[in-house]
């Protein structure tokens, strides 16, 4: 399995998590996603810092902007590693293959695809 495919799979996870329960983002998390996936995608920062009182948005660039001359593909194999690392922190505390069975099937059959 390539590394697009590998990346694909893991962004579909991301954004199939339920928003609420035992599995979920926490915004630090959130915010390394999206970075990542940012860099992983288009590469370096395109566009100007949104202003002071878009504070989201600047946290979201500046986030991106740390990124600044990682590659494509590193930024994919750290999106996945981060994904990973998120489920193994979660394996901690909860039975993840049980909770698997109890929503979408996409999640599990793409993190086998990932290596999980």
């Amino acid at each position: 399995m390539s590394l697009q495919e590998k990346f694909d799979a893991a962004v579909e996870i991301i954004q199939k998590l339920p928003k609420t329960g035992p599995v979920s983002t926490s915004n630090d998390q959130k915010l390394t996603f999206y970075s990542l996936f940012k860099q992983a995608t288009i590469g370096d920062v395109n566009t100007d810092r949104p202003g002071i009182f878009s504070i989201i948005e600047r946290k979201k660039w500046d986030s991106w902007k740390e990124l600044e001359g990682v590659s494509q593909d590193e930024a994919k194999e750290r999106y996945i590693k981060a994904l990973n690392d998120m489920f193994d922190k979660i394996a901690e505390e909860l039975d993840v293959a049980s909770w698997l069975e109890q929503i979408d099937p996409v999640i599990k059959t793409n993190l086998a695809l990932i290596g999980k």
